[in-house]
């Protein structure tokens, strides 16, 4: 792959990954409310699943979905359902203001990091989405292997960028703001969460055809 071609990539990639999607809104709530070591855990999920989503489109999972009607339903609406969950978790998530001397909440790396891994891997838009992204910038006569590990290193490296922008958002905002105006960041979240699930549940395998 030449350098123009990785370059536009890069360039589009990052207009679509800053919209907020759902392992967008987990990395400004992590950061809010867990710290940036927990919001870094949940980061290296979300980016290990745009590595395995890559891969499985290069050894066409994409082609599958577009062509199982059963396999599409049964991710589409798993995936809605646990965009569902944790967008009632976060809603009735606690939130308090962050004082300078003060510790972020206690919570586990792990369950950050599998959280963000799933949601990343249950939506079937990732993979019908980079299905049709990535071929355009395919070339057939290099190796085709190598070019897709080279387009998946990179998204994952925008995704943790993007990621930790929003996560040390998230951070700074608990810094400023007062215990009332998280539980409304907290909220939003949910909602925005909530909506990208009812989003998810009307979504089709030929969106993107």
């Amino acid at each position: 792959m030449d350098a123009p071609t990785l370059f536009l990539y890069i360039v589009a990639v990052s207009a679509v990954m800053i919209t907020p999607g759902p392992s967008m809104l987990l990395a400004l709530n992590n950061g809010a409310c867990h710290g940036m070591r927990v919001a870094r855990c949940g980061i290296a999920g979300a980016a290990l699943s745009d590595l395995i989503l890559i891969g499985a489109v290069g050894g066409g999972l994409g082609a599958l979905l577009q062509a199982s009607e059963q396999l599409f339903s049964i991710v589409k609406w798993g995936g809605a359902a646990y965009l569902l969950y944790l967008a009632w978790a976060i809603w009735r998530a606690p939130a308090q203001a962050l004082r300078a001397n003060a510790a972020p909440s206690p919570a586990s790396g792990r369950s950050a990091f599998f959280r963000a891994l799933f949601v990343g891997l249950s939506n079937p838009k990732g993979v019908l989405f980079f299905s049709a992204f990535l071929p355009q910038f395919i070339q057939p006569a290099a190796p085709v292997a190598q070019q897709y590990l080279l387009l998946a290193v990179t998204s994952a490296a925008i995704d943790c960028v993007m990621m930790s922008l929003y996560a040390f958002g998230g951070r700074h905002a608990m810094r400023t703001f007062s215990a009332r105006v998280m539980t409304w960041v907290n909220r939003g979240c949910a909602g925005m969460l909530a909506a990208l699930a009812l989003g998810l549940t009307l979504y089709r395998r030929g969106d993107l055809r």
